[in-house]
C-alpha cells in the first residue's frame, strides 16, 4: 500500500460529493490507493453535513471515504495545533495542523485561509 501524501480540505470533498465528474473528483481518481485520507475534523464536517440526506448522498459519501479515508486525529496533531497562529471558532486551523503533524500536503480551493500557517504544504486541485 502507497503512504499517505494528501489530506484533503472539507471544500473539495464538497465539490467531489457534488460531481463526480468534476476535476476534483477525477484527480482523486488517479492517486494511487492508500495516498489521500481526509483529516477526522473533515469527516466529522461531512457527516454534520448528511444528517437526513439522501441514500444517494450517503452512497456518495461512504464511496470517498473508500478512496480518501479518515484519518484520526491524534496527540502530534494537538500539539501542531497548539503551535500554529491561533484563530478562534476555525476547523481550519485544526485541520492544517493535521496536515502539518503528518507531513502531508492539504488540498484545498482556500489557499488564502492557510497562508499565514509555516511549513504547512497546499495544493488546490481545483486548477
Amino acid at each position: 500500500m502507497t503512504e499517505l501524501r494528501y489530506l484533503l480540505d472539507t471544500n473539495i470533498c464538497i465539490y467531489i460529493l457534488a460531481d463526480l465528474t468534476s476535476p476534483e473528483a477525477q484527480r482523486l481518481a488517479l492517486q494511487d490507493a492508500g495516498s489521500v485520507g481526509v483529516s477526522a475534523i473533515v469527516y466529522a464536517e461531512l457527516e454534520r453535513g448528511l444528517v437526513g440526506a439522501s441514500p444517494e448522498a450517503r452512497a456518495a459519501a461512504d464511496a470517498l471515504y473508500e478512496a480518501a479515508p479518515p484519518v484520526d486525529f491524534d496527540r502530534r496533531a494537538a500539539v501542531a495545533y497548539a503551535r500554529i497562529p491561533f484563530k478562534r471558532g476555525s476547523f481550519d486551523r485544526l485541520i492544517a495542523a493535521h496536515a502539518l503533524s503528518l507531513n502531508l500536503i492539504l488540498v484545498t480551493n482556500n489557499e488564502a485561509d492557510f497562508a499565514d500557517i509555516p511549513g504547512l504544504k497546499t495544493e488546490n486541485w481545483t486548477r
